[in-house]
């Protein structure tokens, strides 16, 4: 279940159909989830908690990209081929979760699957967006248990419509404010007036601390010390370390330019804090937004044959503020989202990362309230 579905409304935008970001047109979110084995680590062997999550942008990203921009929050982690975005403005492969210690199998699979899809000129050179966070509480990290075939499946199952959250894909082995987390997302509608267009958002939440949880401005964290935290005797409160990471990716259909994009990408640390996360020494926050307003682009390959120049169509930024605010708002309500959408997860050593139930934080917030 999810944050509207124990009646915790985030903010005062509308979300899309789906309350997704597979609510911007085309976009695309597919899983490959893996559970092996249980009880004490062997490296190699498991238990595996993990997985890879896959996010394809409208049509052949790789033939037609799309404008982005990325942000850094706090740079403890890998978000790779970055620097070929910022230097280009453009996003040119589909992007790809999963752990920190899997993130070169992802790559090359990722490019594999492209080059598979589309083997003609201009394939022979790409940079894949491949982003991580580190499972090692729940997941045998060092066991390199993700394969090439995985991100391939989890390209083959994108889709479009409702997106599985919590201990899916990458989120499969990750924990939020000493919770069980993963993958979580939400969405935001313009009414016509305002231009009508819809900002998505999905994050991989593997960070933040207990005692700063923070759900519509109330401290709800500290009101559920009952519930253990990973690795705590039953009815512990150890204090976790806090550190972790939490991947952001923004989609939306306006038509932005790549500054633009990089403008909303930073605005979804402001999501990030207002859940409580402050983006620690040890933490990876990293975020990327991409923008579909403009189509018809093409990728600059070597040798292509291309127009001189695009017609392009640029949002005034005096109307960009409403968008800023969706991120934000979109961002919440996916990491909130990411918690209520966990179930409990026992991993290596028998480490139990316990599900925060909605019904708790529905409680909690109602007595802040009071």
């Amino acid at each position: 279940m999810r944050a509207r579905d124990h009646g915790i409304v985030i903010g005062d935008g509308t979300p899309g159909p789906e309350n997704a970001i597979t609510d911007v047109p085309g976009v695309r979110v597919g899983h490959r989830t893996l559970v092996e084995g249980s009880g004490p680590l062997v490296v190699g062997h498991g238990p595996v908690r993990t997985g890879v999550t896959v996010i394809l942008p409208p049509g052949e990203v790789w033939k037609q990209p799309v404008f982005a921009g990325p942000h850094r929050l706090n740079g403890n982690g890998e978000m790779t081929g970055l620097e070929w975005v910022r230097e280009s403005g453009m996003l040119t492969t589909p992007v790809a979760l999963t752990n920190t210690h899997s993130v070169g199998v992802v790559r090359d699979a990722l490019l594999a699957a492209v080059l598979a899809a589309e083997p003609g000129p201009g394939s022979e050179w790409s940079l894949p967006v491949v982003a991580e966070t580190w499972d090692g509480v729940l997941n045998d990290l060092n066991g390199f248990h993700v394969r090439p075939e995985h991100v391939h499946e989890a390209f083959a199952a994108a889709s479009e419509g409702p997106v599985d959250e919590g201990a899916v894909g990458a989120g499969t082995g990750m924990i939020c404010h000493g919770f069980k987390g993963g993958i979580g997302t939400a969405s935001r509608v313009q009414p016509e007036s305002e231009g009508g267009h819809t900002v998505g958002v999905l994050v991989l939440a593997n960070h933040g601390r207990r005692q700063r949880l923070t759900v519509n401005g109330a401290p709800v964290g500290r009101m559920l010390d009952d519930i253990p935290l990973p690795g705590a005797p039953a009815g512990g409160s150890a204090d976790p370390r806090g550190a972790g990471s939490i991947i952001v990716i923004v989609a939306t259909d306006a038509p932005l330019l790549p500054h633009q994009c990089a403008r909303l990408a930073q605005r979804a640390g402001l999501g990030v804090g207002r859940v409580g996360g402050i983006g620690e020494h040890t933490s990876g926050d990293l975020f990327l937004c991409f923008a579909t307003g403009n189509r018809g682009m093409t990728a600059g390959a070597i040798g292509e044959v291309a127009p001189r120049a695009y017609e392009i169509t640029m949002l005034a930024d005096a109307h960009i503020t409403p968008l800023f605010e969706a991120v934000v708002e979109a961002t919440e309500e996916a990491i909130v989202n990411a918690l209520l959408g966990a179930a409990t997860t026992e991993g290596r050593d028998g480490i139990v990362a316990h599900a925060l139930p909605g019904e708790r934080l529905a409680q909690a917030l109602s007595a802040a309230a009071r």
